[in-house]
């Protein structure tokens, strides 16, 4: 595996930084997710391979026991607001002195600087000011779920900090720190959004108002249609030969159905025609062919799809068809972990291996600094 031999250090957060931690791990890093007392460990659903120590940050001794533990890692993940982890002396000013080959990643929703750095939000706040929410939905903007802020713009756009990092550590010997926030990764991954706004595709791409676009909703061709059976077809036939093999699938005269129309009556055509089959019986049509029509598949059934079961891109982690981690690598390819730890389940492994022995850690489990297993909450 391509990062096997690194070891991580997870600071527990929910959503992007678990991901991050969750991509280094299914490449080969060894991810260490510290946990809190009265832990929402069990809330974490990305932690698949990694192991898990609980440690009271409020009790003194916590600070040498993770300053030691960072001392031997090659990864931090910070994934709390500024000025948190300079609270328990952890921040990269003492780590990185400690362990100058320390790549120290903090990532947030607003960045380390600028009059929002300290403000709480979610993953909706992020993109709203990045400018990306401005141009997704309809009548209104519409937040696409929690995938652009928390998991593309922040969990992806971290590990791959982290991975160009670790790149020039193998050149230069140094590690560094990644400031990546949920503001910027998702304005980045969303790049094309501001560069693609005067150019043609062969129209205008963001002419109209949002909704009415060839992209977002506003053309028969780029568009989902439901089936007779109460189900969705995907079209996206945006040049000109994939529209007609597309027209030409549903019956109709391309010259009754001119592509460059916006007419709401064409798309309403096109809906009622979708109407009349089911999405099976529109899949013997269009499969195969070059109309750039799919049916849209339920998360639960994915791992059933024709294509997708052919090349196995799913399988089963405790119970649950999941996706397999991406890109494929032909040489070291990734090998997951199926098995997600319990809070607490390797402090005792842990403190062992970074060089505390059984009587530190007993003393450390007595004056409850660390525990074995998560402390609930009675809230």
């Amino acid at each position: 595996m391509a990062l096997r031999g690194l070891k991580v250090i997870e600071f527990a957060g929910l959503a992007p930084a678990p991901l991050c931690g969750m991509i280094l791990r299914d490449h080969g890093a060894s991810v260490i997710r510290v946990d809190k007392p009265y832990t929402m460990g069990e809330l974490d659903t990305l932690a698949r391979g990694k192991q898990s120590m609980v440690v009271d940050f409020k009790k003194p001794a916590s600070t040498s026991i993770l300053s030691r533990l960072c001392s031997k890692a090659d990864v931090l993940i910070d994934p709390f607001r500024p000025g948190v982890m300079e609270k328990f002396s952890l921040g990269p000013l003492e780590l990185c002195k400690l362990n100058p080959k320390l790549i120290y990643a903090r990532l947030t929703g607003f960045g380390q600087d600028g009059p929002f750095s300290k403000m709480a939000g979610h993953d909706i706040n992020y993109i709203a000011i990045s400018g990306v929410l401005s141009a997704l939905g309809g009548k209104k903007p519409q937040q696409p779920i929690n995938l652009m802020g928390d998991f593309a713009g922040g969990g992806l756009i971290c590990a791959l900090g982290i991975c160009l990092a670790l790149l020039d550590r193998h050149q230069s010997g140094k590690g560094q720190v990644i400031d990546a926030n949920m503001v910027e990764g998702s304005a980045y991954v969303s790049s094309w959004l501001w560069t693609s706004r005067s150019k043609t595709y062969p129209f205008p791409l963001w002419s109209r108002p949002r909704g009415e676009n060839i992209l977002d909703g506003g053309a028969h061709f780029y568009q989902t249609y439901k089936t007779k059976d109460d189900k969705f077809i995907a079209v996206g036939a945006l040049e000109f030969p994939f529209y007609h093999a597309f027209i030409k699938g549903l019956g109709l005269d391309p010259d009754d159905l001119p592509q460059e129309s916006f007419d709401p009556e064409v798309r309403e055509k096109c809906a009622k025609v979708f109407l009349t089959k089911t999405q099976a019986e529109w899949c013997k049509i269009f499969d195969l062919t070059d109309a750039c029509v799919t049916p849209v598949v339920p998360l639960e059934e994915a791992h059933n799809h024709p294509h997708n079961a052919h090349n196995q891109s799913f399988m089963n982690q405790d119970g649950t068809m999941v996706p397999i981690p991406a890109p494929r690598l032909s040489r070291t390819s990734a090998e997951p972990g199926l098995i997600s730890p319990i809070p607490g389940q390797h402090t005792r492994e842990i403190l062992l291996e970074t060089g505390f022995s059984e009587d530190e850690i007993e003393s450390f489990i007595e004056n409850r600094t660390v525990f074995c297993t998560a402390v609930k909450s009675s809230l």
